[in-house]
């Protein structure tokens, strides 16, 4: 127990370290970081937000998304090529307030193998202008709040799906113009649209060119050779092995290919001119002659429909606004109903088998204070705060993660190798320690063991600090709801819910330390404690064990030996500073030495994931990858699924994994009900399944989805049993 003050603290700095991958930015709310993207909002209002009055001048107000792209990575341009989709902006904005277009940028080429898109690298910011409307009344509020609902395609050789909320509040009276240089520099290098620019498209008769005429571009076009960038997609081809463009006499002529997958017909074409340097002129062609017949929209190119597939599968459920705080009817009704569920589910997690070690070291607890009565309320009303105030950290550190733009979830710190080999060496180290292989007396300053003795209640706090980290990745019944609905509400009613999980996990220890009856019937003090504190150790190396298996899920079989070398290497030194005379001098350096160089040689491999293309369960196999994709796949073919949603770290998964879904008469079931099975793993971050919790209010594993075609999902208990999933089954 003395153990646990002086390793918690290291603990908790690698669970904030393991879970804080994301990049903490001003306001959390205006800015949402990736590893891909860093997407910022900004705005540009110099002379405040407020109407004009009559006879003036309306006030220049622009909003603009800033994406600042990792090496490598792109996002796309209003036509996105033959692959890819553009940026999407979604705003919310009080009564009276209108946002604009967006200001394209003039994007550039990225030509990925054979494929030629459009799009920005680097840093690139989106301009979008607002009217303010003399309908806009602001009322008492000293500031006009913009929300932004933003999607964007990132991509390198693969892409992924992305989103952001994001939330700024501007001063009606006030300038705003910090951002000033960047919305100048932005729209200073829109493209050009000379006034004078007369342009005309006639397709060929055969349909395989379109012939382009500018006349009246400026003096310092002439003679450019530019890019051609078509802003409606689908109609010319992107990237032409070879077209002409020449000049006649002032006038710019080419003739471009027209897309064999062509399915537009427009009566105008809006055309970008891009020269070197990045000066382009916008101009609309209008199209003279007929267009031969196209192809229906469905014959598309197969790249581009995958792509337009791939973020419709990312994105078919739009997140909703946090709701606001209901004070009464039906929502609050919800709300008390959640904190109900919470509360109970906390009690019910101390039947769950994550928490199984650290019942050890709650029993003894009880046996060091014997039939003293006070020491055990203190001990108890200790453990309480640990356990709530540990809730509440944790509850905060996922809500401000989740607002930063990281897709998070309940028992998201073991999903980080470094927070999984700490807690095993923890318990190992524990373990060591009950087994009386090293005393904690023996490497501490005699004041300490004097400040330890007048504080015992930390010992208590700290034990539930241990059980709220061990006990988090299980999703106890009533929990998974309550869990789900706290992402979604208002940080304070989050909060709320993720007490009521510490109240109720608290409880029954609580009661006990208070309860005289327990107190009277524990056995006094005696030799028998110290054959019972050996046999308290075995618990703790059987969560060292499981926790090495996780690792080993994570970092592979070479971590989790090379965590395991670690801690025989860390108990020999232990073990050797407890010796006396010329064996502690002798053997002691030789056991530190010992542990600095394999901390130097395998240190390494218990922080090294494997790549996260590890092999996939083969064609046929019973438990499929799960993917939205392959998800959908399935139930547009007519089939039902059934998914499991799981991780490595999540013990309850593992006895749902054992004692139901492998049941010879379960499997049977499912198959005369032709359900196809996927298992969703989540021992790593995966923002996709994250995503996918949250989508079904749920915030962590176990989670279990059946789901019929053309029928809503059906989310089952947390602790499946085969008679539920049978019944399910039979209910399709």
């Amino acid at each position: 127990m003395r153990l646990l003050r002086f390793l918690l603290m290291l603990l908790a700095a690698l669970l904030l370290a393991g879970g804080a991958r994301a990049q903490f930015t001003q306001g959390a709310t205006d800015t949402v970081t990736t590893e891909q993207v860093r997407a910022t909002l900004l705005a540009f209002a110099p002379q405040g937000v407020l109407p004009a009055q009559a006879g003036e001048a309306p006030p220049q107000v622009w909003l603009g998304l800033r994406l600042e792209h990792t090496p490598g990575w792109h996002t796309y341009w209003r036509n996105a090529g033959d692959s890819g989709a553009p940026t999407e902006l979604h705003w919310t904005l009080p009564a009276g307030v209108q946002a604009g277009d967006i200001a394209w940028p003039v994007p550039h080429v990225i030509a990925v193998g054979d494929l030629h898109n459009f799009g920005y690298e680097g840093s690139v910011l989106l301009p979008v202008p607002l009217e303010i409307s003399s309908e806009y009344q602001p009322g008492a509020a000293p500031e006009m709040e913009v929300r932004l609902h933003a999607v964007w395609l990132a991509c390198k050789l693969e892409c992924l799906p992305q989103e952001g909320d994001f939330e700024l509040r501007l001063p009606l009276h006030g300038s705003t113009a910090l951002a000033a240089a960047e919305f100048e520099a932005a729209l200073a290098s829109q493209p050009d649209e000379p006034s004078s620019a007369e342009a005309s498209a006639t397709p060929s008769n055969d349909g395989a060119l379109l012939a382009l005429r500018v006349a009246g571009l400026p003096a310092e076009a002439h003679g450019k050779t530019f890019t051609l960038l078509p802003e409606v997609e689908g109609v010319l081809v992107n990237a032409p092995p070879h077209w002409e463009q020449r000049w006649e006499n002032g006038v710019w002529l080419a003739e471009a290919p027209i897309s064999p997958e062509r399915y537009a017909a427009p009566d105008a074409l809006p055309l970008l001119l891009a020269a070197d340097g990045g000066r382009a002129w916008r101009m609309t062609a209008r199209v003279q002659g007929e267009w031969t017949e196209g192809k229906t929209p469905e014959a598309i190119s197969p790249a581009l429909q995958a792509a337009i597939d791939a973020d419709k599968a990312a994105n078919k459920a739009p997140p909703s606004p946090a709701p606001a705080p209901a004070p009464a009817g039906a929502s609050f009704g919800v709300f008390l109903g959640a904190l109900l569920g919470a509360f109970i589910g906390g009690i019910l997690l101390n039947l769950m088998p994550c928490v199984f070690p650290v019942l050890a070291i709650k029993v003894m607890g009880f046996a060091q204070h014997g039939s003293d009565q006070r020491a055990q309320r203190a001990g108890g009303v200790a453990y309480a705060v640990g356990v709530v105030l540990s809730f509440l950290l944790l509850g905060a550190l996922m809500l401000a993660l989740r607002a930063a733009g990281q897709q998070l979830g309940w028992g998201f710190q073991l999903q980080s190798p470094a927070v999984v080999a700490a807690l095993a060496t923890l318990f190992a180290l524990i373990g060591l320690n009950l087994s009386g292989v090293f005393e904690v007396g023996q490497f501490l300053p005699a004041s300490w063991a004097a400040a330890r003795a007048e504080h015992p209640t930390v010992d208590a706090l700290l034990s539930g600090v241990l059980a709220v980290a061990v006990a988090s990745p299980c999703t106890a019944p009533f929990m998974g709801a309550a869990l789900g609905l706290a992402i979604a509400l208002p940080a304070m009613q989050a909060l709320l819910l993720f007490a009521a999980i510490g109240c109720g996990m608290a409880l029954p220890y609580l009661a006990a330390a208070f309860w005289p009856a327990l107190a009277q019937r524990l056995p006094r003090p005696g030799a028998w404690m110290e054959v019972f504190r050996r046999l308290m150790a075995f618990p703790m190396y059987g969560a060292a064990v499981w926790l090495l298996w996780v690792l080993g899920q994570q970092t592979g079989i070479n971590g989790a030996a090379a965590l395991l070398a670690l801690l025989v290497a860390l108990a020999l030194l232990l073990w050797t500073l407890g010796l006396q005379g010329k064996a502690r001098r002798w053997l002691a350096p030789l056991a530190a030495l010992l542990l600095a160089a394999l901390l130097m040689s395998a240190g390494p491999l218990v922080l090294r994931q494997q790549p996260e293309n590890a092999p996939q369960a083969a064609a046929g196999a019973r438990w499929q990858p799960w993917s939205a994709e392959a998800q959908q796949a399935l139930l547009a073919q007519g089939k039902p699924v059934f998914v499991d949603f799981t991780a490595a770290w999540c013990v309850t998964c593992q006895y749902n994994k054992r004692t139901t879904l492998t049941r010879a008469d379960v499997l049977a079931a499912l198959d005369a009900a032709g359900v196809q099975t996927l298992r969703a793993d989540w021992t790593r971050r995966d923002a996709t399944i994250g995503a996918e919790l949250q989508r079904l209010g749920r915030a962590g594993v176990p989670t279990y989805v059946l789901q019929a075609p053309g029928k809503a999902p059906t989310v089952m208990r947390e602790i499946i049993s085969a008679d539920e999933l049978k019944a399910a089954l039979a209910a399709l």
